[in-house]
């Protein structure tokens, strides 16, 4: 990670924990109240090829042994009501404050995956994890809501992990490689807005007016795109 990509995680990290650590405060009092323990959801997700970590989040599913993969359709009876508040707000991610802050992930960049998938496919991932996991990025921004929508469609665990390595993980692989060969601070800064804009006005839309690299980083996507359909 670039020495000044490093600085501007800590020092934004730092600022927005100044007023969010009273929200995720409260989160967490309700949480207990209303679910009980736990409180948090820690996984293991991979920052790089052979280097884990767990990564936290508010938990907004039911608890079930032996639970693993995407969330698809079969999963949505275990998200809670406040689950269901808190992924849509993206407030359940707010203790990955702490996951950036320890130096596992940065705000932006590819979304940590499961050893099982950098295993699977490790030579994209080489590619894919040269950048920092991150909270957000150009897939999540791009392709979040499509993947929910096919997610959605998965009555199975079966189903969804098929759905998932069949159409999701390949596009979003693709999307990770062009941030990959793109990546600067200003990219970052416009990834940053973006999703910030669309989890205010809770609308999947994509500003008009972009920044030159941004604009062909969504070319390059569609046209990736395109040619995974075909």
């Amino acid at each position: 990670m670039p020495l000044s990509k490093r600085l501007f995680d800590i020092g934004l990290a730092l600022l927005l924990l100044l007023p969010l650590s009273l929200v995720m405060a409260v989160v967490a009092l309700i949480l207990l109240v209303v679910q009980g323990r736990p409180i948090f959801y820690s996984a293991q997700r991979m920052r790089a090829p052979g280097s884990a970590f767990t990564q936290l989040k508010f938990r907004t599913m039911l608890r079930q042994d032996g639970d693993f993969g995407a969330t698809g359709a079969h999963k949505h009876w275990r998200i809670t009501p406040i689950g269901h508040f808190l992924r849509r707000s993206r407030i359940d991610e707010l203790p990955q404050l702490f996951n950036i802050l320890k130096g596992d992930m940065s705000f932006v960049g590819p979304r940590p995956p499961l050893r099982e998938y950098v295993e699977r496919f490790p030579a994209i991932y080489g590619q894919v994890l040269k950048s920092r996991p991150g909270v957000t990025g150009l897939a999540t921004l791009i392709y979040h809501r499509h993947e929910d929508r096919i997610l959605a469609r998965c009555t199975s665990a079966e189903a969804t992990e098929a759905a998932y390595y069949r159409r999701c993980l390949p596009a979003k692989l693709k999307i990770d490689l062009i941030y990959q060969r793109h990546r600067d601070l200003s990219l970052d800064l416009w990834i940053l807005w973006s999703t910030v804009k669309i989890v205010v006005s809770r609308r999947d839309e994509r500003p008009r007016r972009r920044k030159a690299q941004a604009v062909a980083a969504l070319r390059r996507t569609r046209q990736a795109l395109k040619g995974s359909a075909g």
